[in-house]
């Protein structure tokens, strides 16, 4: 327990050595296309390009073990059909992220960050989305190694957009409900989410600054 805690307040001593490795997912036009129709079904935006400015880094788990499947989930652009209780319209852009975390603590940059990402409902249009390679069959088994990882992304993005002040779970989302940053304007339009596990956010939180928690009683602490 003493070796685990004094690892935690070493840990970010050590994160500036983390490569992000460029691993994109497919996005062409179509994937654009289907991105802007999302923005305008779901946030009743008619806009000309899919660009955002990340007020948000929201952090989740793929909730599969293993990386390479994890990652086939994402590249199509399509959504799949198995997604039935995402599916809005038809067809309708896949799920995404900015970033895929493998267990080793490997670092994936899947897309350009200043794109828009669907990977949180009501969110995608302020946030940078983090998926971490776990979490399968709800258990909390994010490794130390992803921690490192998350610690360095989290530092990363902080320096690179100066307008991210929220550090967020995905669990955490609906806290956003009434705040100007969640856009989502189909009130039924909610899932239910356990990602990442309470315990990583909280040893993510301890050790990055100077971030918010969402704006409600939900936060991570206070669970």
């Amino acid at each position: 327990m003493i070796i685990n805690k004094l690892l935690l307040l070493l840990l970010p001593l050590f994160v500036l050595a983390i490569e992000i490795k460029q691993t994109p997912i497919k996005f062409t036009q179509k994937r654009i296309d289907l991105t802007k129709e999302y923005i305008k079904i779901h946030y009743d935006k008619n806009v000309e390009d899919i660009k955002i400015i990340p007020r948000i880094i929201l952090i989740h788990h793929t909730a599969i073990d293993d990386f390479e499947d994890s990652l086939s989930r994402f590249s199509d652009e399509v959504l799949p059909s198995r997604r039935s209780d995402i599916i809005s319209s038809k067809p309708s852009v896949n799920v995404s992220a900015h970033f895929m975390v493998e267990r080793d603590g490997s670092v994936h940059q899947l897309m350009p960050l200043d794109f828009m990402a669907r990977h949180v409902i009501g969110l995608n249009y302020s946030s940078i989305g983090i998926e971490n390679v776990g979490g399968q069959n709800s258990k909390d088994n994010l490794t130390q190694a992803q921690l490192k990882a998350n610690i360095f992304l989290v530092e990363y993005l902080k320096n690179k957009f100066s307008k991210i002040e929220y550090l967020v779970a995905h669990y955490e989302y609906r806290c956003f409900e009434g705040d100007k940053l969640f856009l989502e304007v189909d009130d039924g339009y909610r899932t239910i989410k356990d990602d990442p596990s309470i315990r990583f956010m909280n040893e993510l939180r301890k050790n990055t600054s100077s971030l918010k928690t969402p704006p409600c009683d939900k936060a991570s602490d206070d669970k």
